[in-house]
C-alpha cells in the first residue's frame, strides 16, 4: 500500500508523472468525491446510450459510523437517480454494509437499500470481495432474489466460481462476470492471468447455456468478440450487457454502444479511492490499458 501512495503522489508535488497518475485516478477512473460528480458522469454516459453502475467507494468497515454514512449516501444516491431520470444501477460491497461487524447487521442494511431501490425502480448489484466473504455474499444476495432488482458479481479467478454460477443460474440469478482483482492463494485461485482468462471464457459459455440475463464485464477484445458471437447465435433468447471500468477502454465501450450493444460503465465515486486504485494498478493485464488511459483525454 505504501508503494501505491508513493506512486499516486501523496506528499509530493502535483507535477510530473506523480501528478499525472494522481490526476488520472481522481479524474479519469473515479467520477469524483460527491454524488453530484457521479450524477454528472452518469449524464455523460447516458448521452452515449450507456448506463452507469455507481459504486460509493469504501470497504472492510469495522466502525458503525462508516457503515451508516455509506448507507445514507446510497439512500441519497437512489433519490438523485430517480429524481433526475438517470439510467444507472448501484453497486454495493457487503463489507461496506457492516459484514465485519456482523452478518445480521450487513443483511439488514442490504435489505433496506434493496427495498428502497426497488421502490424507485433501480437495480442493485452486490460486488464480490475477498474469498473469505464469498459464501456470506452469495447467501445475502440469494435472500433478495425475489425482489427481482438485484444481481451479483462472480469472479473468474476463483476456482469455485463454476460451481457458484451453476448453482446461481439454476435459481435465476442475474450475474456480472468479472476476472477479479484480489490476490488469493493458489489453492483457491488462479493468479496467472492466462488461466484466469481461460476460465473467464469457460464461465462465459456457461452463462450463455444456463442464464437468460447477465453481464460480461471485461476489457478483453477477444473475450468480448467471443461473447458477441455467442449472443448472435442465441438471438433474443438471452439479454447480454457488456461492462467496463470507468477510464479504461471507454472508447471501445462507446463503439459497442454505437453498434447497438447494451453497455454499462462501472463508475466509482467518493474519497476512499486508494484501495480501488491499488487493485487496478496491480492488474498486470490492465497496465498497458491504464497507461493509455493516463495519456488520452
Amino acid at each position: 500500500m505504501l508503494l501505491i501512495k508513493e506512486i499516486v503522489g501523496f506528499g509530493s508535488d502535483s507535477t510530473g508523472v506523480n501528478g499525472l497518475i494522481e490526476k488520472a485516478v481522481s479524474g479519469r477512473w473515479i467520477a469524483g468525491s460527491s454524488i453530484e460528480d457521479a450524477v454528472k458522469k452518469t449524464r455523460e454516459l447516458n448521452k452515449k446510450r450507456e448506463r452507469a453502475i455507481l459504486n460509493y467507494l469504501g470497504e472492510e468497515f469495522t466502525d458503525k459510523k462508516d457503515v451508516d454514512e455509506a448507507c445514507n449516501t446510497y439512500e441519497k444516491l437512489i433519490k438523485e437517480i430517480k429524481k433526475r431520470g438517470l439510467k444507472a444501477d448501484i453497486s454495493l460491497k457487503i463489507t461496506q454494509l457492516g459484514l465485519r461487524i456482523s452478518n445480521e447487521f450487513a443483511l439488514e442494511n442490504y435489505r433496506k437499500i434493496v427495498a428502497d431501490a426497488k421502490r424507485n425502480g433501480i437495480f442493485v448489484w452486490l460486488d464480490m470481495e475477498t474469498a473469505d466473504t464469498v459464501d456470506q455474499t452469495i447467501k445475502i444476495y440469494e435472500s433478495s432474489m425475489k425482489s427481482r432488482n438485484t444481481g451479483i458479481c462472480i469472479q473468474a479467478y476463483l476456482k469455485r466460481s463454476a460451481a457458484d454460477i451453476s448453482k446461481l443460474a439454476k435459481k435465476g440469478a442475474t450475474i456480472r462476470l468479472v476476472k477479479g482483482a484480489y490476490h488469493e492463494s493458489e489453492a483457491i485461485a488462479w493468479n496467472d492471468r492466462k488461466y484466469v482468462t481461460k476460465n473467464y471464457e469457460s464461465l462465459m459459455r456457461r452463462l450463455f447455456l444456463h442464464s437468460k440475463k447477465f453481464t460480461i464485464a471485461t476489457h478483453d477484445s477477444k473475450s468480448i468478440n467471443a461473447a458477441m458471437k455467442l449472443e448472435n447465435e442465441k438471438g433474443n433468447k438471452v439479454s447480454v450487457t457488456y461492462a467496463m471500468l470507468n477510464g479504461i477502454r471507454n472508447n471501445y465501450a462507446d463503439s459497442l454502444a454505437k453498434e447497438g450493444k447494451e453497455v454499462s460503465i462501472y463508475v466509482p465515486f467518493g474519497r476512499r479511492w486508494l484501495n480501488y486504485a491499488y487493485r487496478r494498478l496491480r492488474e498486470k493485464e490492465n497496465l498497458r490499458l491504464i497507461a493509455e488511459s493516463l495519456l488520452k483525454r
